[in-house]
């Protein structure tokens, strides 16, 4: 850790920028931004976003996106206190929300440990903000009356306990980071006689880069797999996707059995 410089004042955001695209962030993400003496950013942040800090601010690239993890977590931690402690303001500025699967928390503690104040910034979580941008409600009266956001993948790369769980509801179940086990969890909903539940991925959402494919559990997978849809993606299955346009030529046989 670096030595403190006496005449600064530490201060750390944990700034959400939401689901990729930059015209998404808050103002006052925007008014963070343009106080920060040091900005530290991850994969899942847009770039562009950088513009709105000062052009002398120091710009930190961090990483963190499966398969290349450039900086540990205990990596990042370090490093934003000791720019703080040695720099004054620094924004961490994190892909959708600090706090859904974002280890906000983990950060806010550790600057707490030094007693640097932290101030939070909630971003739009591409868990809602992005079916919603293709006109998909997480809720909506008569077909969903909950929705769960579940990450794919747990730390020991199993699927999240949860998704058993969420695929015997009725609730919407949006599920982050899941691309790489979406046979496991078509299999998972499967195995509740959901074979024909409306299922969505949607890949790079609201990015310039976005794709789309709608389909049932028992055909999502082979959509998928025939559109090349890549990580980052995000798997929305529950009777809300019906609702999306390009499902209308589905609705028939999904009314029949419903």
């Amino acid at each position: 850790m670096g030595e403190r410089n006496l005449n600064i004042e530490p201060k750390i955001t944990l700034l959400g920028a939401g689901p990729g695209d930059p015209d998404l962030l808050t103002l006052k993400g925007v008014k963070a931004l343009q106080a920060a003496d040091v900005v530290l950013y991850d994969a899942l942040t847009n770039e562009a976003l950088l513009t709105h800090a000062p052009a002398e601010a120091i710009k930190v690239y961090v990483g963190k996106r499966s398969g290349e993890h450039s900086y540990a977590q205990d990596a990042i931690n370090k490093l934003m206190v000791d720019y703080a402690l040695n720099y004054g303001h620094v924004v961490r500025l994190k892909g959708g929300d600090p706090f859904v699967f974002g280890r906000g928390y983990e950060e806010l503690d550790y600057a707490d440990s030094y007693n640097i104040p932290v101030t939070v910034i909630p971003g739009i979580s591409s868990s809602i903000g992005v079916p919603g941008l293709q006109q998909i409600p997480v809720t909506h009266r008569g077909l969903s009356e909950s929705f769960w956001v579940i990450t794919g993948t747990i730390s020991n790369g199993q699927v999240s306990d949860d998704i058993y769980q969420a695929a015997k509801s009725n609730a919407t179940v949006i599920i982050l980071m899941g691309l790489k086990k979406l046979a496991e969890i078509v299999e998972i909903f499967k195995a509740e006689g959901k074979h024909q539940l409306p299922a969505a991925v949607v890949q790079n959402g609201s990015s310039d880069h976005e794709k789309l494919v709608v389909g049932q559990v028992e055909s999502i997978l082979e959509i998928t797999k025939k559109e090349n849809i890549e990580a980052p993606a995000l798997l929305i299955f529950g009777e809300v996707v019906s609702l999306h346009p390009s499902f209308k030529t589905l609705i028939a046989p999904y009314a029949s059995i419903s």
